[in-house]
């Protein structure tokens, strides 16, 4: 269903899969037990001895509709615990979570002061993080265009999440409160704002023992590489799925090619237009390839870099873009050089891998 985080499943992202499960288990107890719904109702007027409801009000959704949505959101947002790790991950969460309930409180009041209604329950579970967290999936994630619908409209790889979260965000009444909150808090954290990142984090030590005592319950194994296409995938889908394989079997291809291959191109006639440094990866495709020049008597001793290294540079605002999405500088010029300059295919190519 979405393409833009892959298709495995929630490898290396225990966090998200104990979310998933956790908080999805006790939304369906809630609901066969509709007499404790009470107790986990997010409220506002919160007196001295129910401060326990801004903790599980903020943590368990009484909807089962916002439950599902959630949850499709927060598994397609998992890719963040894969690229920046599990600790990190869960800090952003931490800190979007308190930082939302400051914003809720505040949103409530600015809202009463201007429409004089006095806001008193919104909508429970773990919302706002959820809408957090489509802050760093805008600006991180590239968008590719998939297809077109009545030859105007484009639809992309991130089209599907944006649905996703506009059907949570029409779920309730006040439920654009709570997803206003979380896009103020995720854009606060994520540029860390007032060096939030640095005061709102999961200590080492409960990093340590999530490690140590939670992550092998929800750990999850690898998956294979000769996993076939459901069977309940559309034509379409399924088609999508074989030209993603087959970008990153082709990257790999050149990949491979441009490390090990260290013999030079033959020399190409002058006169004639570089049509095989515009188009690198068709240049040994067809029955009209050019044939191979004679290799000269007294040839220079081979160059020890690889000619796709020399014939595509790599430029630098496209490595700075990689970089600032927080991969190395070396995977990201491989990347680059492997895809022939695509930022796009370089992004899916390093995202998968």
């Amino acid at each position: 269903m979405f393409t833009t985080t892959g298709s495995r499943g929630l490898y290396k992202a225990p966090l998200s899969k104990g979310l998933l499960l956790v908080l999805n288990c006790l939304t369906v107890m809630l609901t066969l037990l509709p007499q404790y719904q009470e107790l986990f109702v997010y409220t506002l007027q919160v007196t001295q001895h129910q401060v326990w409801r801004l903790l599980f009000g903020r943590l368990i959704c009484l909807d089962v509709k916002d439950a599902f949505c959630s949850s499709l959101l927060i598994y397609n947002f998992r890719i963040f615990e894969r690229r920046f790790g599990t600790r990190k991950f869960a800090s952003f969460l931490f800190g979007t979570w308190v930082l939302s309930a400051l914003m809720d409180f505040l949103l409530a009041q600015a809202f009463q002061f201007l429409f004089d209604y006095e806001v008193e329950e919104l909508p429970a579970g773990l919302i706002a993080p959820v809408f957090s967290l489509f802050v760093p999936f805008y600006r991180l994630i590239p968008s590719m265009p998939v297809t077109q619908v009545l030859g105007h409209i484009h639809i992309t790889n991130k089209s599907l999440v944006y649905i996703v979260g506009l059907q949570l965000l029409t779920s309730g009444p006040f439920m654009w409160l709570v997803a206003l909150s979380g896009l103020i808090s995720g854009g606060l954290y994520h540029s860390n704002f007032l060096w939030m990142q640095k005061l709102l984090f999961v200590p080492a030590w409960v990093s340590f023992i999530g490690r140590y005592i939670l992550e092998p319950l929800f750990s999850t194994s690898q998956p294979s590489s000769e996993t076939p296409v459901g069977m309940g995938a559309t034509l379409d889908i399924q088609r999508q799925q074989r030209m993603d394989i087959l970008d990153q079997q082709l990257m790999l291809a050149q990949y491979n090619e441009s490390t090990r291959n260290t013999r030079p191109q033959p020399q190409p006639q002058p006169g004639f237009l570089q049509w095989t440094r515009l188009f690198p990866s068709l240049r040994q495709r067809g029955p009209n390839r050019p044939p191979m020049q004679p290799r000269p008597q007294a040839e220079a001793p081979p160059s020890t870099q690889s000619p796709l290294l020399d014939n595509s540079p790599v430029a630098e605002e496209q490595v700075a873009l990689l970089v600032e999405m927080g991969f190395t500088r070396t995977d990201a010029l491989e990347a680059l050089r492997a895809s022939n300059n695509d930022i796009n295919m370089a992004t899916n190519f390093l995202l998968q891998h």
